[in-house]
């Protein structure tokens, strides 16, 4: 009892002050308190969690105001606190009354610290204040050290009122407060000791799983597929991608969907040559470019004297691509009555020369393409069911430019080197220029962003392509009128997520494309149009009258499903893309890129 003697006196000045009347707790009631206190140090809870039931239990054996458990990290600083009776009517913090300077002295001598009214110690000046308006105007303070083996890792605080500045008789209460900070010293131990050996496993279970993913054999990773002439790292692409190289491996039925200019042959050739077919012909036919009886002729060939013209014998193209691959794109647009000739050919693999009696027989791997929403048209009986469920065995949708805005510059920069190849030139695109090219909406997506580069860098009067000088720059860009219209009609695919009878529905305010649209350049629109895009975009899209206009925690959240795409967000949410378009400026909110 000198040492807490001798801590009062030097805390207090030495002032001499009348003997106090006892108020401490009873043998009976500390060892009640310690028992409680032991089973809640046991108990298998978080850290912080039994530090804040301790204090709690503590406080209804302690006449005291404000009490606090702080567990310090490795460079002295408060890691945990857990504080008991304490109701701020400010902003302040029960580690606000505990002022730097008491914690230093606990961890330097590891003594503890009594002070009889901090409204007159030197050291809770900072405090003082705070303490005062907060617990009351006279205000003692008592603490000890929590130690881990001979370490102070904390400290455990009281804090009382008195009516009169009195001295307490502290001694039982130090006593009962050493005994429970040394139980809270083991448990911070332990917890720490469990928190390493917990790191450590994980540590090691890391490293066993990188060693173990070394040893796997290089054809377990998963790897882009090495295709010829398709460009892009984007995670629609990947996805695309990883389909083809598992769909080639099989003599499956594919059909790529997709708007025009997304690259189907392209895609399609990827198919036969990553498959077991691919020392054979490719074979490709474009269905809409011939009249059905020149088209009959193409597929099937046909005899001698089979109709004007025919003087020699002929194979088709289902013959020349034999133990091969045949493309037969564009095959929504052929006519009803050649649909059952085709639908016999998928069935059999057989069929006759034009004017021939002759039947031959096939093996041929079909990929079919179209940029039509078949099942629209099979609801009007435009196209065959039974031809639209033979073709659409391993449907494949390829996305369009907008949905893909990282690869634009990949794209952009691709088909410049080949500008340069072709006309002997040096063009280079700068950081403007490309940051055009990704605002740009692309109906006519690949094939419009190669036509807009080559068609730039022809007219360009430098070296280096900057923005201004793009057509859409100087509202030049023929492709802009498609940016209210057709644009976002052009293809309206029934994706599995969007098909609900499976048969697709245009979003409501969305015309169909007319054939034959222009695509010569970026679908960037001009500054008077989008005036008036964002004028009359209320009522074109029924936002001020009939329907209700979508809210911003709704269209967020479906821009963050779509990964901030706003053609796919405007499927997700049943809306055109104009008008999630006219929302996100209506609310203005930022575009992310990702």
């Amino acid at each position: 009892m000198d040492d807490v003697a001798a801590s009062r006196s030097t805390l207090t000045g030495g002032a001499a002050v009348k003997p106090p009347r006892p108020r401490t707790p009873s043998a009976d009631t500390a060892l009640l308190g310690i028992y409680e206190i032991s089973k809640i140090l046991t108990a298998p809870s978080r850290l912080e969690q039994t530090l804040g039931s301790v204090i709690a239990a503590l406080s209804s054996f302690l006449d005291m105001r404000l009490g606090m458990i702080t567990i310090l990290d490795q460079h002295g600083n408060p890691e945990i606190v857990a504080s008991s009776g304490w109701v701020s009517r400010d902003d302040g913090k029960p580690i606000d009354t505990l002022p730097p300077k008491v914690i230093d002295r606990l961890v330097a001598t590891a003594m503890p610290v009594i002070v009889e009214d901090v409204s007159r110690d030197a050291m809770f000046a900072p405090a003082a204040e705070l303490i005062t308006r907060t617990i009351g105007k006279k205000v003692s303070f008592l603490a000890v050290a929590i130690k881990s083996d001979s370490r102070v890792v904390g400290t455990l605080s009281i804090n009382r009122t008195s009516e009169e500045l009195i001295s307490c008789a502290f001694e039982a209460d130090l006593r009962l407060l050493t005994m429970i900070a040394n139980l809270i010293g083991q448990t911070v131990k332990l917890h720490r000791m469990f928190s390493a050996d917990r790191q450590r496993l994980l540590n090691e279970c890391s490293t066993l799983e990188k060693a173990l993913d070394s040893c796997l054999p290089k054809e377990t990773h998963r790897e882009r597929p090495d295709v010829a002439g398709i460009i892009g790292e984007s995670p629609s692409i990947m996805e695309v991608l990883d389909t083809i190289a598992v769909v080639a491996k099989s003599n499956s039925t594919v059909l790529l969907r997709g708007e025009s200019g997304t690259g189907k042959e392209l895609f399609a050739r990827a198919v036969h040559d990553l498959s077991r077919r691919s020392a054979k012909p490719f074979v490709k036919l474009n269905c809409a470019a011939l009249p059905e009886s020149v088209l009959e002729s193409e597929l099937f060939g046909h005899e001698r004297g089979a109709f004007t013209g025919a003087v020699a014998q002929r194979a088709g193209r289902f013959e020349l691509a034999n133990g091969g691959t045949l493309l037969l794109d564009e095959i929504g647009e052929i006519s009803p009555a050649f649909q059952a000739k085709l639908l016999r050919v998928l069935q059999e693999g057989e069929f006759e020369r034009v004017g021939g009696s002759k039947t031959l027989k096939v093996n041929v791997r079909f990929v079919f393409a179209t940029n039509k929403n078949l099942e629209e048209a099979v609801e009007k009986g435009e196209f065959r069911a039974d031809l639209y469920y033979r073709i659409s065995v391993v449907p494949v949708f390829l996305p369009p430019l907008r949905e893909r805005p990282g690869d634009v510059s990949l794209l952009a920069h691709n088909f410049i080197e080949n500008f340069n190849r072709e006309n002997d030139q040096k063009r280079e695109l700068s950081e403007s220029a490309i940051a055009t090219l990704q605002r740009c909406y692309f109906p006519g997506n690949v094939r419009e962003l190669e036509n807009c580069v080559r068609r730039t860098a022809t007219l360009a009067r430098d070296e280096t392509i900057v923005d201004h000088d793009f057509a859409c720059a100087s509202g030049k860009c023929l492709s802009a009128l498609l940016w209210t219209s057709s644009a976002s009609g052009a293809y309206y695919h029934a994706r599995p997520e969007t098909a609900g009878m499976g048969v697709a529905v245009p979003p409501p305010g969305i015309a169909p494309a007319s054939r034959g649209a222009t695509e010569s350049g970026p679908a960037f629109p001009t500054e008077s149009a989008s005036r008036r895009d964002m004028a009359g975009a209320e009522e074109a899209d029924g936002f001020g009258s009939s329907r209700k206009m979508i809210d911003r925690e709704r269209l967020i959240e479906g821009m963050e499903k779509a990964a901030w795409v706003q053609a796919k967000a405007a499927r997700l949410l049943g809306l055109s893309l104009r008008q999630v378009n006219y929302a996100l400026k209506k609310y203005n909110i930022e575009i992310k890129r990702i």
